[in-house]
């Protein structure tokens, strides 16, 4: 069957390089002679029908912008059977042929569902924390490293004039890929990731010791978002080492900026994807990147892959971050 109409969503929390997705997919539809529907707010909008035409000058101007132009949200009917019916109605009535769905895991999963009820879908993996098992990089991830890499760099420099140590919280609730890159990138003391539990007094305490013997008198410590503790933590770090502690927690301003050159770059490979597989008439399927390369896998298969912790760079940043 012809796939002559599809449609696009974003769903559960921003990325930064989501609008570059979007045009992707809505030029390389329209390349393919493809009508494009633009569903605001995620699941919901396919269930309320809030619903509308995309041309190729619907996405003019958005690649170098944050957030996502369709707007995003979680939608708890979606959950239930009822509420993917509705969607699936909606899919019907609009004579949408294939959905591609720009979110994470939960989104994938609705992804799944849709397409058990007969509307192909595609997921391209867009999530800042880089938690997605199935692909080595995720659309966001290269920005939010470096807003946080920014943000600590700025941390730096008052900690330093006052002797103090900074314990910074950074994003990344399951997965410490945030907290790991953006540790060796400002040469944190310690970094504490949700994979690899902690001693306080090895992994922090010994090693503040360590360098002030050596004449470092201002510390940096990343704590991802799982671990979390970051006030507490800094307390206990001046009651038993003396040096004036401050917890920072940079939030959701990781979410925002413009996309770095790499998440526009590889969003709108994983646009163009996307729709290549909708127009070969499959569904149920996620793009992902895998040893630097577009590829994708059946969703039902990405969904159970086990996600790796990096141990390896781990250890380098415990080596040279002294």
């Amino acid at each position: 069957m012809a796939v002559k109409s599809i449609a696009v969503l974003t769903s559960g929390g921003d990325a930064p390089g989501m609008n570059a997705a979007i045009r992707a997919v809505v030029r390389a539809g329209i390349n393919n002679e493809m009508r494009v529907i633009g569903v605001r707010r995620g699941y919901n909008g396919l269930i309320s029908g809030d619903v509308f035409e995309m041309n190729l000058r619907s996405v003019s101007d958005i690649i170098h912008r944050g957030g996502t132009m369709l707007f995003t949200a979680r939608s708890p009917e979606f959950n239930t059977p009822a509420g993917v019916q509705k969607a699936a109605d909606t899919c019907r009535r609009l004579g949408v042929d294939g959905v591609v769905v720009i979110g994470g895991d939960g989104s994938f999963r609705g992804a799944r569902d849709l397409t058990a009820a007969g509307i192909p879908c595609v997921g391209i993996p867009g999530t800042i924390d880089n938690d997605i098992q199935c692909s080595e990089y995720t659309v966001g991830f290269d920005t939010a490293m470096n807003t946080a890499m920014e943000m600590v760099d700025r941390l730096r420099d008052t900690s330093q004039s006052h002797d103090r140590c900074s314990v910074v919280e950074v994003m990344g609730r399951r997965c410490g890929d945030i907290a790991l890159n953006t540790g060796i990138a400002v040469g944190a003391t310690s970094i504490l990731v949700p994979e690899i539990p902690y001693d306080l007094q090895r992994d922090v305490i010994d090693r503040m010791r360590f360098t002030q013997k050596t004449g470092k008198k201002h510390f940096i410590i990343i704590v991802a978002e799982g671990v979390g503790g970051v006030e507490e933590l800094a307390k206990e770090i001046q009651k038993q080492t003396g040096v004036e502690s401050r917890a920072t927690v940079l939030g959701h301003v990781q979410r925002g900026g413009s996309p770095t050159l790499r998440d526009r770059v590889v969003a709108s490979e994983m646009g163009n994807r996307a729709v290549d597989i909708l127009k070969n008439g499959m569904g149920n399927r996620v793009v992902a990147v895998k040893d630097g390369r577009i590829v994708d896998y059946d969703i039902t298969e990405a969904l159970n892959m086990k996600k790796t912790f990096n141990k390896e760079l781990y250890e380098i940043a415990l080596k040279i971050s002294i």
